[in-house]
C-alpha cells in the first residue's frame, strides 16, 4: 500500500515570550508534506500572540484551530488541515509541559480529573460518552496513580515490534529477528501481509515455528482487502494464531470492520492509524468493530482529540495499542499510553506500543525501549525536539541532503 516512502515530518516550534519553545509535528511519507506546511502556515493565525499556558489554554486552543468555520469546509476535522493542527497542538502541548519542568505523561498526569475534562471538545460524543462519564472514569483510576507512575519509572511499558515483519525481507530474515525480538524481551511481534497468500501462509509459518506458540504475532494488511478478502485471506492464516488483523480494509468502513470481526472471532481486529478523527472512532467502538484502539500521535488533531479517544476506549472497554514508527511517532505516542495508564484505564492488560528501531538518532529525547519496554521519557515535553543539524541536513529542498550538497 505504501511502496515508496519518503519519511517526512512538517515540522513546527512555536517561541514564547518568556523564552521558551514548544516542538510539534505530523508524519507524512514524502510528497504532500508541502500541502502540510502551508496548511500549518494558514492555522498560524490562530495561534501567534495567543496563551497556551495550562490545560484551559490548550483547550481552548484545541477549539479555536479546529472550529473556524471556513477552514472546517476543508474536512471536517479530518484531512491535512487536521494534520495541521496536529502538529501545532502538540508543539503547544510540548510548550505546556516544558514549561511545567515535567515530561508530558507527568503533566497530564497531574492534571485534576476536570481539568482533563475541559481539554476534550465534546461535539458530536454525547451519545457514547459524557463529561460526567469521563469524570467517572478518570476518579476511578485516582486511587493508585501514584504507584502507577512510579511502576512506570521503574519497569517501562509494554512493547511490541514489526521489525522483523516487513514486506521484501527473506524467511531467513524473518526468522532471525524474529528470534532477535523474542531474545530481547518483547512477547509480541508483527508481520506485514496482503502482497501474496501463499508467501504470507510460508512467511508466517515460519515465523511461529521461530518464536513458539507463546508469542503473539499480529499481521497488518495496511488496507489492501475488500471485505470478503480480508475475512477469506485471514482466515487462510487461522492455524498460524494471529494475534489480531490491523488495518483489513479501508479505515473508513466502519460496518466493514464490524462484519470482519464477527465474521473472524476469535481472531482480533485492530485498526485507527488512519482514522481521522474522535467521532470515526467512537462510531468503531460504539459498532463493535475493533478490538483494539489503534491510536496515532500525529493522524487526529493532537493531544486534545487523543485524549477524547483514550476516555472513549476506557468507556467501551477496548484496550488502546497505538501506532508508532515513521518520524517520532514513537517518541510522542509513549506519553499517551503511560498517561492512558496512570489515569484512564489503569490498565496494562493486552496493552502495547508499536516500536519500530529506526530514525531515533535524529530526536533529543528518543524512545528507548529495554526488555521488550518502552523506558518512561524524563526530560521535560513531549519529546518532540529533534536535533538541530538533523533538521538544517535534511529540511526539503535547500538541505544538504536533498539539495546534492552533503
Amino acid at each position: 500500500m505504501n511502496p515508496d516512502p519518503d519519511y517526512s515530518a512538517a515540522y513546527v516550534v512555536l517561541r514564547a515570550d518568556d523564552g521558551h519553545e514548544g516542538h510539534g509535528f505530523t508524519f507524512t511519507i514524502g510528497r504532500g508534506n508541502d500541502i502540510c506546511c502551508a496548511a500549518i502556515e494558514a492555522l498560524s493565525e490562530h495561534v501567534i500572540g495567543t496563551d497556551v499556558d495550562g490545560p484551559a489554554g490548550l483547550g481552548d486552543l484545541y477549539r479555536r484551530l479546529t472550529h473556524d468555520s471556513q477552514i472546517r469546509w476543508l474536512g471536517p476535522e479530518k484531512g491535512v488541515m487536521h494534520l495541521a493542527a496536529a502538529a501545532i497542538v502538540n508543539a503547544a502541548w510540548d510548550l505546556a509541559s516544558r514549561r511545567a519542568g515535567l515530561p508530558l505523561w507527568r503533566y497530564l498526569s497531574a492534571l485534576t480529573p476536570e481539568e482533563v475534562v475541559a481539554c476534550v471538545d465534546w461535539r458530536y460524543l454525547s451519545d457514547a460518552l459524557t463529561p460526567d462519564e469521563a469524570l467517572a472514569i478518570l476518579r476511578a483510576a485516582e486511587p493508585g496513580r501514584a504507584e502507577r507512575v512510579a511502576e512506570l519509572e521503574r519497569d517501562g511499558y509494554p512493547a511490541y515490534t514489526t521489525s522483523p515483519g516487513w514486506l521484501g525481507y527473506s524467511d531467513e530474515k524473518v526468522v532471525r529477528l524474529a528470534r532477535e525480538a523474542v531474545a530481547e524481551g518483547y512477547t509480541q511481534i508483527k508481520l506485514k501481509v496482503g502482497a501474496d497468500l501463499e508467501d504470507d501462509r510460508r512467511r508466517f509459518a515460519a515465523a511461529r515455528e521461530a518464536v513458539g506458540p507463546d508469542v503473539r504475532i499480529a499481521v497488518d494488511a495496511n488496507q489492501r482487502w475488500d471485505v470478503a478478502e480480508a475475512i477469506a485471506w485471514t482466515s487462510a492464516l487461522a492455524e498460524f494464531d494471529p494475534w489480531w488483523i490491523e488495518e483489513p480494509t479501508s479505515p473508513d468502513d466502519i460496518l466493514g470492520h464490524a462484519a470482519i470481526r464477527k465474521a473472524l472471532s476469535p481472531i482480533k481486529v485492530a485498526t485507527g492509524e488512519h482514522v481521522h478523527n474522535r467521532v470515526m472512532f467512537k462510531q468503531l467502538l460504539q459498532a463493535g468493530a475493533v478490538d483494539f484502539v489503534q491510536i496515532d500521535s500525529a493522524r487526529v488533531a493532537g493531544v486534545n482529540e487523543n485524549l477524547a479517544i483514550l476516555l472513549l476506549a476506557a468507556k467501551f472497554g477496548v484496550p488502546v495499542c497505538p501506532h508508532a514508527g515513521g518520524v517520532g511517532l514513537c517518541e510522542l505516542v509513549r506519553h499517551l499510553s503511560m498517561f492512558d495508564y496512570t489515569s484512564v484505564s489503569a490498565s496494562l492488560d493486552d496493552r502495547v506500543i508499536e516500536f519500530v528501531d529506526h530514525l531515533h538518532e535524529h530526536f533529543l529525547d528518543p524512545a528507548v525501549v529495554k526488555g521488550g519496554r518502552y523506558l518512561a521519557p524524563a526530560a521535560p515535553g513531549y519529546s518532540a525536539e529533534m536535533k538541530r543539524e538533523s533538521l538544517q541536513r535534511y529540511a526539503y529542498p535547500d538541505g544538504p541532503e536533498w539539495s546534492g550538497n552533503a
